[in-house]
């Protein structure tokens, strides 16, 4: 019985560094992981400064071994990419604005509020979620011809949040009603009207979930080929997913120019994320009301 008992609670044994052989496992897992989640993006980085000659040789190569910077130079110089990529940026950017907006006051409507149909409404939202993408291509394409907002960036960013909405409201409504409500009665009692209830009290508590939402619309909107290239039809008004495809011609391919411009593509979308995890860490720290 002494020998069972000291059995059980004798120390786990530690593997290499100190640590346990189960973890060590996890971690060696999720180097792998990760090494194959990040290992395609190192190497477009590391053919990105690699001269033409170099680039997609026989031979890999993950150190260049005379780096040049010559592919950034000729990817935004040359095919209007620096144009295309202001066009991105404005169009994703504002698609984030209203996509927030219009989802934090139909996700706290429907969080706070009661009124008829209201549950029919918000699925009728979530049915639209199962909705291919692809298949609405051609009624938006029509809806934006009638509306005069073809081959237009105002057009295409319309487009983009109806896209977002319905994920946007879903994701904020669950939020907003686990705040809880004796911190809107205390606000109202301090004479508060509904608007100010929101964007002074719920959304700065809710953070968290807006940086999800923006992170994820962000995404959505500067990543978008199909319909970006079914809705624009002047090169002036294409977008950068639009434009990567002119460094690949016919016959040959700038691959140098080509991974560049991918370079440049991908830096929003971390600097996006970066900013999204530093308003997660700062939207968790609030627990008051001012």
């Amino acid at each position: 019985m002494a020998a069972t008992f000291e059995h059980a609670h004798a120390p786990s044994s530690l593997g290499l560094f100190g640590i346990n052989r189960r973890r060590r496992t996890r971690l060696a897992v999720a180097i792998v992981l990760a090494l194959v989640a990040i290992g395609p993006l190192l190497y477009m980085i590391s053919l990105s400064f690699q001269p033409v000659g170099d680039v997609l040789s026989t031979k890999p190569v993950l150190v260049p071994s005379s780096p040049t910077v010559q592919n950034y130079v000729q990817a935004w110089s040359e095919n209007d990419f620096g144009h295309y990529f202001l066009n991105s940026v404005g169009v994703s950017v504002a698609t984030v604005v209203l996509t927030v907006a219009l989802a934090s006051l139909a996700a706290f409507a429907f969080a706070r509020y009661r009124f008829p149909l209201r549950e029919l409404i918000f699925y009728i939202f979530l049915a639209s979620l199962a909705v291919p993408a692809l298949i609405l291509l051609i009624p938006q394409y029509l809806l934006l011809e009638r509306m005069h907002l073809l081959d237009s960036l105002e057009g295409l960013t319309l487009l983009y949040v109806s896209t977002n909405l319905p994920f946007s409201i879903f994701f904020l409504r669950g939020f907003f009603e686990s705040i809880p409500k004796e911190y809107e009665e205390s606000f109202r009692l301090d004479g508060a009207g509904t608007l100010a209830v929101l964007t002074k009290l719920i959304m700065p508590l809710s953070l968290p979930a807006l940086a999800v939402v923006s992170m994820f619309t962000f995404n959505a909107a500067w990543d978008d080929f199909p319909t970006a290239l079914t809705m624009l039809n002047s090169p002036s008004h294409y977008t950068l997913p639009i434009g990567l495809q002119y460094f690949i011609g016919a016959h040959t391919t700038a691959w140098g120019p080509f991974f560049a411009a991918s370079v440049i593509a991908t830096v929003p979308t971390l600097v996006v994320l970066v900013l999204a995890l530093r308003w997660f860490k700062s939207g968790v720290s609030l627990g008051g009301l001012r």
